[in-house]
């Protein structure tokens, strides 16, 4: 293929890739974290292969062959392949084994799912396993919901048959085509290691095997279904005791309150149920709530709440297991602000201490925790007040009435 044919082709496989990352931002509701950036990545990409087109960029062949397209195509068909893609590009801190902290790219994280691909010179001078160690390192330090991320290798240009072998006896899933490894010796048999031989003498052994490309052993594609550890217990913090009670959230959102904040509640609810959500999300779980979470609830449930809220207030207790208020470590080492308060540290760290996933709408208490490093695992939902009492002054909806008769 000709420089120009094949300058042409880089183009024409940019502008498609810019599509199929929109379009993959645009698949997740709020978007999938790091998609802008994947999607400016291609988009300067195409500005420099346009501007080598129009001769203002002289470059080699070599150049062409060795585009950054390679690993940016690689990233959108695999975040494609992949189910509930979380983001994309996204920069993970850890501290290596000699303390020093580090950062790793990922390039596609997808429920719990860490998957990278790698090229040439894209991690320097380091190995394939040193990478795998980082990556493994990592992964013991960024749990999800209480258990470590599985980490995939998906090599775009093949990799050997010992390779992969070494890789899944450190726990990390290979995807790519697998090939063999041919021995360049009459009498390989003599370079088998005594198990007294340490692994520093490995390179002997790969200076005189050489990969077969041709030869592939297996193609390995992503599982259509991974198993992931799911946490069964759950921890139910004030808002969202208030939410599961609301009257909004039984069918009381077609009015027109005085209060603002409440008929926006009241539209959000007859746009999008909450209670469905909660539901699902506590099937078949262990349910908590702490001592305290439950008396402030009790107390703002004694203030505000109607008949109907404060019955469905002790069906939902008497399932749920209340437990002393015992905060984890990392939460105590949390500065107090606007946003963390002592009632949030005592929720939230009782249910690390328990391991559980706390359900909150408290967005407000995650996003400053996660500021200051610390990384709750939670199910955030939209909040829903309690409402009945604030019926008899609000006004009902008609029947034939719809949110977009508001505007």
């Amino acid at each position: 293929m000709s420089a120009h044919s094949m300058l042409c082709e880089r183009i024409t496989i940019a502008k498609e890739l810019i599509k199929r990352a929109e379009s993959l931002s645009r698949s997740r509701k709020g978007g999938i974290e790091g998609g802008a950036k994947l999607c400016s990545k291609l988009k300067a990409e195409l500005k420099f292969l346009q501007k080598v087109e129009a001769g203002k960029v002289a470059i080699k062949e070599s150049h062409l062959q060795s585009t950054n397209l390679t690993h940016l195509r690689a990233i959108v068909e695999s975040a494609e392949n992949l189910e509930e893609v979380v983001s994309v590009l996204h920069v993970f801190g850890y501290t290596d084994t000699l303390g020093e902290k580090q950062t790793l790219v990922v390039d596609v994280v997808a429920n719990a799912l860490h998957n990278i691909w790698l090229g040439r010179g894209q991690y320097g001078d380091k190995s394939i396993i040193e990478q795998a160690e980082d990556f493994l390192q990592a992964s013991h330090q960024q749990p999800v919901q209480y258990s470590n991320p599985h980490i995939i290798f998906a090599f775009y240009n093949s990799v050997s048959s010992p390779m992969a072998e070494k890789l899944k006896e450190m726990g990390i899933s290979v995807r790519g085509d697998i090939v063999a490894v041919n021995c360049l010796l009459e009498h390989p048999e003599e370079l088998r290691l005594s198990e007294s031989e340490s692994d520093d003498e490995g390179p002997e052994l790969l200076q005189v095997t050489r990969v077969d490309r041709e030869n592939i052993l297996a193609s390995v594609a992503f599982p259509t279904e991974i198993k992931v550890d799911v946490c069964r217990r759950v921890n139910l913090d004030i808002t969202t005791l208030i939410t599961y009670v609301s009257a909004l959230s039984y069918g009381g959102c077609h009015f027109i309150f005085k209060e603002k904040v409440l008929t926006e509640q009241a539209e959000q609810e007859r746009k999008e149920q909450v209670l469905p959500q909660l539901e699902a999300f506590m099937k078949d779980k262990e349910l908590f709530a702490c001592e305290s979470a439950v008396k402030d609830f009790q107390s703002i449930l004694d203030t505000l709440g109607g008949p109907g809220e404060r019955e469905r207030a002790t069906l939902l207790i008497k399932r749920i297991s209340v437990v002393p208020d015992q905060p984890s470590e990392r939460a105590l080492r949390l500065v107090a602000s606007s946003k963390i308060n002592s009632g949030s540290l005592t929720i939230f760290g009782t249910a690390d201490s328990l391991k559980a996933i706390t359900m909150t709408a408290n967005s407000g208490f995650v996003r400053a925790a996660n500021n200051q490093g610390v990384k709750f695992s939670v199910f955030i939902h939209q909040p829903r007040a309690l409402t009945e009492s604030k019926e008899a002054l609000a006004m009902p909806l008609p029947k034939d009435f719809t949110n977009d008769s508001m505007y």
